[in-house]
């Protein structure tokens, strides 16, 4: 039995919906979902994925690489060139991304980067 399945949705808790999506829609060029609210957030792509963010009292941000929260989820973002990583790098930290110092990879294929709610992404050349 072979199931069918494709991706719907992913949702992240973070402390602050709508500015966690407008990180997200900038970065992504996504379009806001029509009710969003201070709650939930989301955005859509064209091909029906929706990103939601949700509101969670009391959040706590991944500390990553440590584990003490751990990370949660981890997103992967691709890049064409050397150039759009430093450019893209460069956009997203002045957005408010966040880059730790542990840098698990060689810095000219992938980054690893944190949104402003805390969950680490990378950054990767193809």
């Amino acid at each position: 039995m072979s199931l069918q399945m494709t991706l719907g949705a992913i949702t992240l808790d973070c402390p602050e919906p709508l500015s966690l999506a407008e990180f997200y829609e900038k970065a992504t060029g996504l379009e806001p979902h029509p009710k969003s609210n201070a709650d939930f957030a989301g955005l859509n792509r064209a091909d029906g994925l929706f990103i939601g963010f949700q509101r969670v009292d009391h959040y706590r941000a991944p500390t990553w690489p440590d584990q003490t929260v751990p990370q949660q989820l981890h997103i992967c973002f691709n890049v064409e060139t050397e150039d759009d990583l430093d450019e893209t790098e460069a956009q997203l930290l002045e957005w408010g991304a966040g880059k730790p110092n542990h840098q698990p990879h060689d810095e000219a294929k992938a980054r690893v980067l944190t949104d402003p709610a805390g969950h680490p992404f990378c950054l990767i050349k193809r």
